[in-house]
């Protein structure tokens, strides 16, 4: 068991690893001087693990809930910071396509995780 319970949740792990890529890309935004593209894309994604760490601390499954749908808006803010990045030429469409795959899957793991801790 890890020191925190949300390090053991699949959902903030996926997380973590997609804010880990996504970071390296605000690293490169940064570099080009494309300072608020990076401050908006690192504060969007580090929302989504955010939320989730926060909801875990919670005292109650309908709390975490509402942490979880806050991540999972993030999911969505964070897809909207790429798709105008790659309309300005900042990254390659191959790039946005797969990074908008992971955080559709991540979307759809913290809806059903969501589901199950509201049914449970």
């Amino acid at each position: 068991m890890s020191q925190f319970r949300f390090q053991d949740f699949t959902i903030w792990q996926n997380a973590i690893e997609l804010t880990d890529e996504l970071f390296d890309l605000a690293d490169n935004l940064e570099a080009d001087k494309k300072f608020r593209f990076a401050e908006q894309l690192r504060g969007a994604v580090m929302s989504i693990t955010n939320n989730i760490s926060e909801g875990a601390g919670s005292n109650s499954k309908k709390d975490f809930a509402r942490f979880l749908s806050y991540s999972r808006k993030s999911c969505f803010e964070t897809a909207n910071i790429l798709i105008l990045m790659e309309k300005r030429g900042y990254m390659s469409f191959d790039i946005l396509a797969g990074q908008l795959a992971e955080l559709e899957i991540l979307s759809k793991m913290i809806t059903n995780f969501r589901k199950s801790l509201l049914n449970n």
